[in-house]
């Protein structure tokens, strides 16, 4: 997650939402009443709610084309977690509240892309260590030989005396 996102009062403007969203460089921001989370306005709402139909920005309220309800995730849920209220609700934004539903940070699809992809790197990278220490039971691919002894080298499965051949060779 991102700590400090982006936060607007439901009574400010809607320029004053873009204006917010421009100096920290996202595309939402999470709109608060008495400190709590009630809502979330994204340039989508923006561009459809307000600039779509002719609406001038600055007499705009937020709470009036925020989205709402807010869907949340806790603090203590997992990325896992994450991911999956953000498909069931369909939502590529997720505000994180603490115990006292105060709002701390924010994640988006893109921040679990990231994780996934850096996760499935990892994951590939430890498969491949597996391969390397591999023992199979089966024909030699090099010599057709049975073997209980066949290691991987080279993406092929050899006995014993095929990989003592490659390593004289």
């Amino acid at each position: 997650m991102k700590g400090n996102p982006t936060t607007i009062q439901s009574d400010a403007s809607v320029a004053r939402a873009a204006m917010a969203m421009c100096r920290d460089e996202v595309g939402s921001c999470i709109v608060l009443q008495n400190n709590l989370p009630i809502g979330i306005v994204t340039e989508e709402d923006i561009n459809c709610k307000v600039v779509a139909k002719d609406r001038k920005p600055g007499e705009v309220l937020v709470k009036e084309v925020m989205s709402t309800p807010l869907i949340t995730v806790r603090s203590d849920k997992t990325v896992r977690d994450a991911a999956h209220m953000m498909i069931r609700n369909r939502v590529r934004r997720l505000p994180v509240v603490d115990e006292e539903n105060k709002v701390i940070g924010i994640v988006t699809v893109r921040d679990i892309l990231t994780v996934s992809t850096e996760i499935n790197e990892l994951m590939n990278d430890l498969i491949e260590i597996n391969r390397l220490e591999e023992v199979d039971v089966g024909l030699c691919n090099r010599c057709g030989q049975m073997s209980d002894d066949l290691r991987r080298l080279d993406n092929v499965m050899i006995c014993p005396t095929c990989r003592e051949e490659e390593l004289l060779q």
